[in-house]
């Protein structure tokens, strides 16, 4: 993840509070809601015991700045692993002179980085509801795999991953992970398209005869709704018997793919949480993040926590495997879930949130399938 101050004449430009009620202060009462709002939804129970994370500074040597060959020919930086933060951070650098990096890759040795943020929230919520079996998809290669199949073995639970495409003839990268520490099945392309399909199939035979399936948004949802679950027998049970241990041998979750769900979120949103503060990021400078977006997730957890934390912090995604309008619906979808499944009723004071979070850009070069 890489991040860069903005331009002083920018520092507010990400969005306005002006239509927002104003306390005796002058400080925003929504904003205030929305944090504290925020602070309490955070107290939980995590996945990472701390939301620490490594923040690295690369930058070009001063006499190298005017270089005008091209934004990165020939120019060589220097890696500065412990900069300066909070209140030493200056503007005395050009825009294109350094740009700061959020270590998240080194959370853990085989889940990588911005995995680790999206399962932080989402591994305690199926061991709190004595889920026994997680179900998930991914590509050949998939970190998202790899993460969920590591994650699921170290906490005693089974996971089952649908990877797109053929098996390779030598397993290599997240795809050795992912079949080390779970259960994978290929799935041919044609039948992959159709995935949220395929999904619950297949976790209907992993659940069978005695076992139950749920997504997510299920348990999520059940405390308001308590919703009826599917499981291989026509039975209506409310998600209070199905958080006994005793009603059915396997309890299968199906998870989107690159957990691209709801509570996923939160994660991230602790991630703003903590580089917010003062002796950090702060929450004053205006900074520009740049991530790229497998499923988006990702970017807009960080753009929800920046505008709920009245953060003067521009997102911006590259879009890695689908179209504009594909992610565009995606955040939308994302947002609405997060509302609806944490009862945030404060968004009638943060309308920029049902703009859009998000500035979604094309990659330079395309995508290597």
């Amino acid at each position: 993840m890489k991040l860069q101050r903005l331009p002083i004449t920018m520092s507010r430009g990400f969005h306005s509070h002006a239509h927002l009620p104003r306390g005796p202060q002058g400080i925003s009462e929504a904003k205030l809601g929305c944090e504290e709002f925020l602070v309490k939804l955070l107290d939980r129970r995590w996945t990472l015991v701390s939301p620490d994370t490594k923040i690295q500074q690369i930058m070009l040597p001063p006499e190298r700045i005017k270089d005008e060959d091209g934004p990165l020919k020939d120019k060589s930086w220097f890696n500065m692993p412990n900069p300066l933060l909070g209140d030493q951070i200056t503007d005395n650098s050009g825009p294109d002179s350094s740009f700061y990096v959020v270590r998240d890759d080194l959370l853990h040795p085989l889940v990588n980085g911005n995995k680790a943020r999206k399962l932080d929230a989402v591994l305690p919520l199926l061991e709190d509801h004595s889920v026994t079996d997680v179900v998930t998809c991914g590509g050949c290669q998939s970190a998202h795999a790899a993460a969920v199949a590591v994650s699921c073995a170290e906490r005693g639970l089974r996971s089952h991953l649908l990877l797109r495409g053929e098996q390779p003839d030598i397993l290599t990268g997240y795809n050795l992970i992912s079949t080390m520490y779970g259960n994978v099945k290929y799935v041919p392309r044609s039948v992959y398209a159709n995935r949220e399909e395929t999904l619950k199939t297949h976790a209907s035979s992993v659940a069978g005869k005695n076992g139950c399936v749920l997504s997510l948004t299920d348990i999520l949802e059940a405390p308001l709704t308590k919703q009826s679950i599917s499981s291989s027998h026509p039975i209506s049970t409310s998600m209070d018997d199905w958080r006994s241990l005793g009603n059915f041998s396997r309890k299968v979750v199906v998870m989107n793919e690159g957990a691209g769900d709801s509570i996923a979120l939160l994660g991230v949103i602790r991630l703003v949480h903590y580089l917010s503060q003062s002796h950090l990021l702060g929450k004053e400078k205006a900074m520009k993040f740049v991530v790229d977006a497998g499923t988006g997730t990702t970017a807009v957890g960080l753009g929800l926590g920046a505008i709920y934390f009245g953060l003067p912090w521009k997102i911006t995604a590259v879009m890695l495997a689908d179209t504009l309008d594909n992610y565009r619906e995606r955040e939308r979808r994302l947002i609405s879930d997060f509302k609806r499944h944490f009862r945030f009723d404060l968004d009638h004071a943060l309308r920029e949130i049902d703009r859009g979070v998000v500035n979604w850009v094309e990659r330079y070069h395309p995508r290597k399938l």
